[in-house]
């Protein structure tokens, strides 16, 4: 059980550790979404997010190594992923790139819910 826990949480921290490459750069930011980035506060705003995915990224893999994390980042990050996939189901019309993440996350929403069962049972 340690095992599938673990590697689910990797699953999840690869996943959300992508995006971490636009904080270099709003060009970073635009070639990732396959978007065009008007302005710098949308740049700005984009990179930073960019930053909190690595701290999503940081803290499943500090899961990964201490058992008294996991159920608690498991959740935090399987929260933030439902936001984003009820936010971007509800727009209702998104890009392929955005697709993309939505499909993502959703594997990501898969094992993070393996790893709280896991947990729970």
């Amino acid at each position: 059980m340690e095992v599938v826990i673990g590697v689910l949480l990797v699953v999840a921290a690869v996943i959300h550790a992508l995006p971490v490459i636009g904080v270099v750069s709003s060009e970073r930011v635009a070639a990732l979404y396959a978007i065009t980035v008007d302005g710098t506060d949308l740049a700005v705003l984009l990179r930073h997010r960019a930053v909190l995915f690595g701290v999503l990224a940081g803290l499943l893999v500090a899961a990964v190594l201490d058992p008294d994390l996991r159920g608690p980042v498991a959740v935090a990050v399987l929260v933030s992923d439902l936001a984003f996939a009820a936010l971007a189901i509800g727009a209702r019309e998104i890009g392929r790139s955005l697709r993309r993440v939505l499909v993502a996350d959703i594997v990501s929403i898969i094992a993070l819910v393996g790893v709280i069962g896991l947990l729970l049972a």
